[in-house]
């Protein structure tokens, strides 16, 4: 807990923090909201699938397109941009639902945007945060910005359900309130979080730059092996996830058990956000991301013989404790590596790719168990875990990367030796 400690002594960091879960709370609360609002509009499943999807489009087609933005232009007024322009499309739909004038398409309009916002706003943040915290302390950072995601999920649903409770439009008003407080809480930070010189000065041209975080992590080849593995493993588990929930409903259990089970799952993601520095620190990077990898493969043959919530929860503890470290120790490596005018970019290029996948999952969970017995099915998904695994297991550029106390020593001696040439460099100009 101490490099917590620390960390919270990072004024910047700290206001960042709070300004983006408090925001990050309300993008829960809607996720959970928009579509049970387009369902008891429309009556119709379809439209309420496509309320969730709509947020999901807006925030993957805008992330290549934002992680340029993040690298040219100031990192801040980005955000604050973000939030407000959120707080403004949330308070539509409540001004609407009062006033009894909510319609489908409106709804579905501010489902897109917000996603499109939420996707502008990732990789402005995590620029941001590479220019506020410091190299050794990123992992910490990182494993706080996971613990926010999985305090966020875990609460999203209840307060949503609540706010539901009280009135079809309380959540947007819930939400509007949200991101107006991230925007005030985000002028709290005091640096200066402009794009750095080159970056602002390098000369437009819109399709090299979208594509450059992609063309920079497919030449390096730890983020290339990441390419082809977070894609994979993201539709492999949430498959899995998606599969055990359908059988639980099948088996007929009521809503409240399998409510207790995602919460405690969550609760496990959490615990795990905790401990992730730890973790991090004492495993190296790259044989971390493989026991990540491979963890959730041995807990999911119990989701095959016993279908029961307490299974599902049990099932997933060690993988949802193990994730955040994980996660958080790749995008510390990531960003400790990645040139500084270009942090925005591989950033976004790498959220982008993961996510391409996560949409398919429900449908392959759903194929499977309509084609085969759920035994099977669940058995089939976790052959395809197991197969994802094997990327990173098989990479040697994975397997050799050590622990953060020696890839931030190489890592500020690279800085140190381009700031030395840069020096000289300088030097050798004539005066005058």
């Amino acid at each position: 807990m101490s490099s917590y400690r620390a960390l919270a002594r990072n004024h910047d960091f700290t206001a960042l923090w709070v300004g983006a879960t408090v925001a990050e709370l309300g993008t829960r609360v809607s996720i959970f909201a928009m579509p049970l609002v387009a369902y008891a509009m429309t009556g119709s499943a379809f439209w309420a699938a496509t309320a969730e999807a709509a947020h999901l489009v807006g925030m993957v087609g805008m992330l290549l397109p934002a992680g340029v933005i993040a690298d040219r232009h100031h990192r801040l007024r980005i955000m604050r941009l973000a939030h407000g322009s959120g707080a403004v499309l949330y308070a539509s739909l409540a001004i609407a639902g009062l006033l009894g004038s909510l319609t489908l398409p409106h709804l579905l309009l501010v489902a897109q945007l917000t996603g499109a916002l939420n996707g502008l706003f990732l990789p402005a943040e995590n620029s941001a945060i590479r220019s506020v915290v410091a190299s050794d302390q990123l992992p910490t950072a990182l494993s706080q910005q996971q613990a926010r995601q999985h305090i966020a999920g875990l609460l999203g649903g209840p307060l949503g359900g609540v706010l539901l409770g009280v009135s079809r439009w309380a959540p947007f008003a819930g939400n509007a309130i949200a991101y107006a407080a991230g925007w005030l809480l985000l002028a709290r930070v005091r640096a200066d979080l402009s794009a750095p010189p080159a970056a602002a000065r390098a000369a437009t041209k819109p399709l090299a730059d979208l594509t450059a975080g992609l063309g920079y992590s497919w030449r390096q080849p730890f983020l290339r092996t990441l390419l082809l593995f977070s894609p994979a493993i993201n539709l492999a588990v949430n498959a899995l996830f998606f599969l055990a929930l359908l059988r639980l409903v099948e088996a007929g259990f009521p809503a409240w058990q399998i409510g207790l089970a995602e919460a405690a799952i969550g609760a496990c993601g959490i615990l795990g956000a905790l401990a992730a520095p730890w973790l991090i620190d004492r495993l190296p990077t790259g044989w971390l991301t493989i026991l990540v990898a491979w963890s959730f493969v041995p807990l999911s043959i119990p989701l095959a013989f016993w279908t029961h919530p307490a299974v599902m929860a049990l099932a997933a503890s060690v993988g949802l404790f193990l994730n955040p470290a994980g996660n958080a120790g790749i995008a510390a490596y990531r960003m400790a590596t990645t040139p500084q005018e270009l942090i925005g970019r591989v950033q976004a290029a790498a959220q982008f790719v993961s996510m391409l996948s996560i949409p398919l999952a429900p449908a392959l969970a759903g194929a499977l168990l309509a084609g085969v017995d759920g035994a099977v099915a669940v058995l089939v998904v976790a052959a395809l875990t197991a197969a994802a695994a094997l990327i990173p297991t098989l990479a040697r550029s994975v397997r050799s990367i050590p622990r953060p106390a020696e890839w931030q020593s190489a890592t500020s001696n690279d800085a140190n030796l381009r700031h030395t040439r840069d020096s000289e460099r300088k030097s050798r100009l004539p005066l005058g």
